[in-house]
């Protein structure tokens, strides 16, 4: 999988990086086929009066639809940390779906399939 990352109003550091994409490619273990991450990190402009607010919201671009993740805390960290939560949950329907399409199909070949009988 290939891990995009990009900072919006703060200056992305080499931790911040480092921890992004250990935790969004944390999320091949539960689908395979995940074909790219586009990671964005960054703080709110809305001015709040409970402080910084940071967002992380992250795409994942799968075969079939993209999965899409926006999250806002206090501390960036935790932002990673609810989105990677968010899109686990959200990989693991998509693949349930996937393999319910598989097996209707599976269905289908079988009932238009017809056997042919052998006389002897």
């Amino acid at each position: 999988m290939q891990v995009t990352i990009s900072g919006k109003g703060l200056e992305l550091t080499q931790a911040i990086k480092d921890y992004a994409e250990k935790k969004i490619s944390s999320l091949d273990k539960f689908y395979d086929n995940i074909l790219r991450a586009e990671v964005t990190v960054g703080l709110e402009s809305r001015h709040h009066l409970k402080g910084k607010n940071f967002i992380c919201e992250c795409k994942l671009v799968v075969p079939g639809n993209d999965l899409f993740a926006l999250k806002e805390e206090a501390d960036l960290y935790k932002a990673i940390d609810k989105v990677r939560d968010y899109l686990e949950g959200e990989l693991k329907k998509h693949k349930v779906k996937e393999r319910e399409k598989e097996k209707k199909l599976k269905r289908q070949v079988r009932k238009t399939k017809q056997y042919q009988v052998e006389e002897s």
